[in-house]
């Protein structure tokens, strides 16, 4: 039960009271076995997804088929476009049912379709052709990752209590990201410098199909409990005129929107770090992997102290620390020429998205009633994916016309004026939660 219930729980009926009880009893009840399941999921579906999501592979795939950084951020802003259109339909889907996992598995295997599409185009297609195909499998993945971000969020805020939240996702995302570093290396090595059945890039893309696969099978596990109470069915018309009441009820849930979005649009130079590294080294396999390895291994490591970190003080206090980071290493990769520095950066550029999203994502949580939930989590995820969508296109059209010293910079100031909303606007929202 989340914030804002405190207030309402002074009017409850002792029945409504001990409804809340029995529901909360029953995800103590099953609280292994659903984290257990959240865990297998997040491992192997992440750790597939990220050779898709992360600023290498599809990046420098994009940029093989064309020599153009303006086609690198329009495919990659396919992809945000897609989360940005689908994230309030997501919301809709699934707040009025008492049960959302059905629903979450059908929509993720359309998400997985765009990833396998996004492989088979590559594998089949000449260049000019899978350019076309690839922007339109990644606006699929993207449309169906929208949806799916917001289910599965509202999934485990259901199952997992707030004060294991942190854990979870700080393990999820290390475990995560350590199995998808060795993929990485192996994509980058074996698959991409090898041009492994053809095509290196078709086959990693379909090693991400697999074990996405897999991973969403996982779910079949949860037991999923139902709340005593969930909003009524509206249209989504209806829904989207409620979302400015949404905001103008709690200020600093506005601002974190603010800076969550400035934030996001500090990722307008993340498809060309790799290009930039490229340009500095050289980008054949072995370099394509050891960058890829360093920037998930970081994302690994850390997530388990950002996720600690969360539990015991808080994830507002995750959220600047990632966000400096990430500000920090944009900036140093400017001065970087050689293999293992551009590492150690990727290193920095990984901790700090792996922060990020990881606060983002569970801080959403903690704000407004329970019923509110799946709204706020779409809410949150169309303003990062716009920005997302816009980043790569402004970075894109940056980088043509003028350099990547220009990217790199004003991604670092939108990130530094996020950091100043929320040190100056956003409070701690965990002090007023009532059940942990």
């Amino acid at each position: 039960m989340e914030r804002g219930l405190g207030e309402a729980a002074t009017n409850w009926t002792p029945e409504r009271i001990a409804a809340e009880e029995a529901y909360h009893a029953e995800v103590e009840k099953n609280l292994r076995r659903n984290f257990a399941a959240n865990l297998a999921h997040g491992l192997l579906g992440q750790t597939g997804f990220r050779l898709v999501t992360a600023p290498t592979f599809v990046p420098a795939y994009i940029y093989l088929l064309t020599g153009s950084e303006f086609a690198v951020g329009l495919a990659l802003a396919s992809q945000w476009l897609g989360n940005a259109l689908s994230s309030t339909l997501g919301a809709t889907l699934v707040e009025h049912r008492k049960r959302v996992l059905p629903m979450g598995l059908l929509i993720g295997w359309g998400m997985r379709g765009g990833v396998l599409g996004l492989s088979l185009s590559a594998y089949f297609l000449p260049p000019h052709w899978a350019l076309i195909f690839a922007c339109v499998f990644l606006l699929m993945f993207g449309l169906f990752n929208g949806i799916q971000s917001v289910i599965f969020n509202y999934l485990m805020a259901k199952v997992i209590p707030l004060r294991l939240r942190g854990r979870l996702t700080g393990f999820r995302n290390f475990a995560a990201g350590l199995t998808a570093s060795g993929v990485a290396y192996i994509g980058g090595k074996y698959f991409v410098e090898a041009h492994a059945w053809g095509n290196g890039y078709a086959t990693t893309f379909l090693a991400a199909f697999i074990l996405t696969s897999i991973g969403l099978s996982m779910l079949m596990m949860v037991r999923e409990p139902e709340p005593p109470e969930v909003r009524a069915r509206t249209s989504f018309a209806l829904r989207m005129r409620e979302i400015p009441g949404l905001l103008r009820a709690d200020r600093e849930l506005s601002w974190f929107f603010v800076a969550s979005a400035a934030a996001a649009l500090g990722t307008l130079a993340v498809p060309f770090y790799v290009i930039y590294a490229g340009h500095a080294i050289g980008l054949s396999g072995s370099h394509l992997g050891i960058l890829s390895t360093a920037f998930l291994l970081s994302q690994t490591g850390t997530n388990l102290i950002w996720g600690s970190l969360a539990d015991r003080v808080g994830n507002r206090i995750v959220f600047l620390l990632s966000i400096g980071t990430w500000a920090l290493s944009t900036v140093l990769l400017l001065d970087t020429s050689s293999l293992w520095a551009l590492a150690a950066v990727f290193a920095g550029l990984g901790a700090g998205q792996g922060g990020f999203q990881n606060s983002t994502q569970n801080m959403i949580l903690e704000f407004g009633t329970r019923e509110d939930l799946p709204m706020r989590i779409a809410m949150m995820n169309t303003a990062i994916s716009f920005m997302n969508a816009l980043g790569p296109l402004l970075g894109g059209f940056i980088a043509h016309s003028f350099n990547f010293t220009a990217v790199f910079w004003i991604s670092a100031l939108t990130l530094a004026t996020s950091f100043a909303i929320v040190l100056a606007f956003v409070e701690e929202p965990r002090a007023r939660n009532i059940f942990r």
